[in-house]
Formats: structure tokens, C-alpha cells, sequence
């Protein structure tokens, strides 16, 4: 990696895409990447592909009768609908990928500061299934894995999508070295809501004025509160007023400014960050591109003050 931007990294799992009628939700992972190159903020060798992430990692979250279930293709009807995708080989192997891309993020943000993975963020997932189209956590992988390697010591994290992490929150409820924070519309799915560290449930129609004051204030206090040495990010931007599922009314600029308010907090501390881009669902997908791709243009802004 030898521009200008060497952490800005993430891993394409656009090249293994989803069964045939998933198509459009997830075409962004192959349009982020391409605006990304095209405008500048990134270089080729910001690229990385990971591989699939071993059994033994896997197994330190989920348990092997689920692993084995997700690779057998025994999922049962029941399953899959929680899921909200048929089973299929290609499937699981994405999954495994998204996730093994988030832990070789981590290695990045230990040496860079931040690195980001342009899918993950599969909050959904608990230890033993699926739900919300997510199979495995990819967050509750990594961060387990960087606990038994003894990489870092406390782990915060930080989940703005507009659905409450409940697969993670669930995963990490008795882990004291993992805070989970989840910022998330209160009347949104899971409508069964897990508990996490710290959850602020937000009323329908929350707008920017209300939202990024209210994430500072909280965002800066945690910090000072748990101490993080490593912090994993899911910057869903289904928080959008034009998301179709959402409920709140965040401006792109507004999204934006929530992304900043993050890296910023982290930056001046110090703390690795690992981002993962997690939902969003506006109608059009070029709003969705380009609150995603601001992400990454905020984590190259500010990681390049120096």
C-alpha cells in the first residue's frame, strides 16, 4: 500500500454476489468501490480480497451445529425465512468472506487507525442462527478473535444503523471486555428488542437537529466511560429521511456529519477503528452510493489532518 490513503482498505466481496433476486439491495457493494476509484479517494492498492474465515474463528462466536447447518445447506424452512434469503454454497462462502474481511480489517486499523469493510456489519446473527439477513456476525467474530489473541483489552461497540444490533447485543450480554451501543430506531425492527450496554431508542421522524447532538454528547461520554482500546463502527445509513424502511429523517449532510462526529472522537483518542457499512434501503441506490461513499470520503478527510 503506497499512495496517500493506505488505510482506507476493505475488502470486495461485491465479486461474490448474492442468489439471483437479491440483486438490487445489495448492488451498492459493487458501486461503492467503482465511485470510489472513478472520484479519487481511493487507489487500486486500497483493495484487498480476503478469503474465507477459518472454522476455529468462527466457532469462538457461533456454535458448530449452526456452522455446520450454514455449510451442509441444512437450514430449515423456518431458518431461512428469519433469515430472509434462500441457502445456498455462494451464500455461506459470502458470509464467510464479509467476515474474514472485517478481521483482516482489524490488523489494518491496528497499524492505520481505521480500515473499512464496504459489506459487514451483520448484526443480526446470533450465536446459533440468523435472522435480518445476516448468517454470522461479523463484528461479534472479530471482536471475540481479538480478545483470544489478546490483541485488545476492551472493545467498544458502536452500532448507528437503524435497526438495534439484537444479535449482537445478545451474543455479548454476559462479555464485560465487549460494550455494545446501539442508537436505533425504537419502533423499527427487531421489534423484539435485545439488551444492550447502552441502547437509545429514537421516536419516528428524528431529524439531524436532534440526532448528532444527542450522538456527540453520548459518543463522548462512553468514551470517556469505558475506555476502548479497539472500537468497531456500523455506519448504517438506512437512518436517511429517503430510506424506505427507516423512519427518521437524517440528511445525507446530516449522515455525513454522524460519521464525522465518530472518526473525529476516535481519531483524537487514538482508538482503531473498524467501519462496516450495514443497511440502507432508499429507492434510489444512488443516494444509498453516496451516503455510503461519504463514509469513506470522511475517513480519509480526517485520518489525513496529520
Amino acid at each position: 500500500m503506497q499512495n496517500n490513503t493506505p488505510y482506507i482498505a476493505y475488502s470486495p466481496v461485491y465479486a461474490h454476489p448474492l442468489p439471483e433476486g437479491h440483486r438490487f439491495p445489495m448492488l451498492k457493494y459493487e458501486l461503492i468501490p467503482q465511485q470510489l476509484l472513478h472520484e479519487g479517494t481511493i487507489a487500486a492498492d486500497n483493495l484487498f480480497v480476503p478469503g474465507l474465515c477459518d472454522d476455529d474463528i468462527i466457532l469462538l462466536t457461533h456454535t458448530s451445529e449452526y456452522l455446520l447447518k450454514l455449510k451442509e445447506q441444512a437450514l430449515t424452512v423456518r431458518d431461512q425465512r428469519a433469515i430472509g434469503f434462500s441457502q445456498s454454497p455462494l451464500l455461506t462462502n459470502r458470509e464467510l468472506i464479509i467476515t474474514k474481511g472485517t478481521i483482516d480489517c482489524c490488523n489494518i486499523a491496528m497499524e492505520k487507525g481505521v480500515a473499512l469493510n464496504v459489506a459487514g456489519g451483520t448484526h443480526h446473527a446470533f450465536t446459533s442462527r440468523g435472522e435480518g439477513f445476516c448468517l454470522l456476525n461479523d463484528f461479534a467474530v472479530a471482536a471475540n478473535h481479538l480478545l483470544a489473541q489478546h490483541t485488545a483489552k476492551k472493545i467498544l461497540i458502536i452500532d448507528l444503523d437503524v435497526h438495534q444490533g439484537n444479535g449482537t447485543a445478545s451474543i455479548f450480554q454476559h462479555e464485560n471486555r465487549v460494550f455494545t451501543f446501539s442508537m436505533h430506531g425504537a419502533h423499527n425492527y427487531p421489534f423484539q428488542k435485545e439488551q444492550s450496554d447502552l441502547d437509545i431508542g429514537l421516536k419516528d421522524g428524528t431529524d439531524d437537529q436532534v440526532y448528532l447532538p444527542l450522538l456527540e454528547q453520548r459518543l463522548k461520554k462512553l468514551l470517556n466511560e469505558v475506555k476502548p482500546d479497539f472500537v468497531f463502527y456500523q455506519s448504517g445509513v438506512d437512518v436517511l429521511e429517503t430510506d424506505k424502511f427507516g423512519k427518521l429523517k437524517l440528511t445525507l449532510r446530516g449522515c455525513k456529519q454522524r460519521d464525522e462526529i465518530v472518526f473525529s472522537a476516535l481519531k483524537v483518542l487514538q482508538i482503531p477503528c473498524v467501519v462496516a457499512m450495514g443497511g440502507g434501503y432508499s429507492p434510489d441506490v444512488k443516494i444509498v452510493m453516496e451516503a455510503h461513499c461519504n463514509t469513506f470520503r470522511s475517513a480519509k478527510e480526517i485520518y489525513e489532518l496529520d
